[in-house]
């Protein structure tokens, strides 16, 4: 029998960022210390894959802190919570753990700095997303506006041009924030932004990595959820990098074959969330109908790490 040959191009880098590493290591590192079961409120990232491994080993995923027993550990999820969150775990004086990613956080600083600083605050992001929720809950109602088309920085009305700032979503599309922040600027030339973008480094990295492969590919595959913000800007990003074809697959079984040919160049990548057992999942399923060439596309190594609640590296810690 002969096998078609197929050449699948590497994003790098790809799949787990520094963020989603320590959120995951914080619920199984609480699993080890205090013994399941320990809570986690909403998803501690957008991967179905690692959320029903988590659960597998203890972890119980809920929706509010209602749900969680008075005697047991509850985390927040990397994306990030409102402040009335941690301020009722307080009050019912339950033991709780953020797991908040560091880029997320200082989101949440800048927008409470400006806010100190009597500015109007808009918030470039996704409407409904659990970071844009979390980020507008700093503050009180009203505070932030969200913005998320260059067609509503247009539209957009303020009530003092001279005092007004910006923040974002770490997880955007680098170019559609640009010319969000671009016509924003224009507008109001005195409006302030963060002296380094929000966007973080990881969703930047693999945006730029799909770039580079997007040209030479006809076909992208993204690795990740379907409710991940990171990995649906990946697809369009490869759509605008100009492959034919881009798509979303979070799992091996969810691979578009028929938009697959026979000579066609596949690139592959994975969200910042999806974990490397996935792509190789992928890369078997591909083995298994193709003779497959891989190729590892160049990208910057990443070598970013964040610091776990003190509670889990204190041995005497409550």
């Amino acid at each position: 029998m002969v096998v078609t040959p197929l050449t699948l191009v590497l994003a790098n880098p790809r799949g787990f960022c520094a963020g989603v590493e320590r959120a995951i290591e914080i619920v199984e590192r609480a699993l080890d210390k205090y013994g399941p079961p320990v809570y986690v409120r909403h998803e501690i990232v957008h991967n179905r894959f690692v959320v029903d491994r988590l659960r597998a080993k203890g972890a119980v995923f809920v929706d509010e802190l209602e749900a969680v027993p008075d005697d047991r550990p509850v985390i927040f999820s990397a994306h990030g919570v409102p402040k009335q969150v941690p301020a009722e775990a307080q009050r019912r004086d339950l033991f709780f753990l953020d797991a908040t990613c560091p880029l997320v956080s200082k989101v949440h600083r800048e927008a409470e700095r400006h806010h100190r600083d009597g500015r109007e605050i808009l918030l470039i992001g996704h409407r409904g997303h659990p970071e844009v929720i979390g980020t507008m809950g700093q503050l009180p109602k009203g505070a932030i506006r969200l913005v998320e088309t260059t067609s509503d920085a247009e539209a957009l009305t303020v009530a003092n041009p001279e005092k007004l700032a910006y923040v974002t979503q770490t997880t955007l599309s680098v170019d559609d924030t640009a010319s969000i922040v671009a016509t924003l600027q224009r507008r109001f030339p005195a409006i302030v932004g963060p002296a380094k973008q929000d966007i973080c480094y990881a969703t930047t990295n693999r945006q730029d990595a799909v770039k580079r492969i997007a040209a030479r590919c006809q076909v992208v595959l993204v690795v990740g959820a379907p409710n991940s913000s990171n990995s649906k800007r990946l697809v369009e990003v490869a759509e605008r990098a100009g492959c034919r074809f881009a798509a979303l697959v979070e799992r091996a079984a969810d691979i578009p074959w028929d938009a697959i040919r026979a000579d066609d160049t596949v690139g592959l990548t994975a969200g910042a969330s999806a974990p490397e057992a996935l792509v190789e999942e992928v890369i078997d399923a591909f083995r298994a109908r193709f003779d497959v060439s891989l190729v590892d596309g160049v990208g910057p190594r990443e070598d970013i790490h964040f610091k776990l609640p003190r509670a889990l590296t204190d041995s005497d810690a409550a």
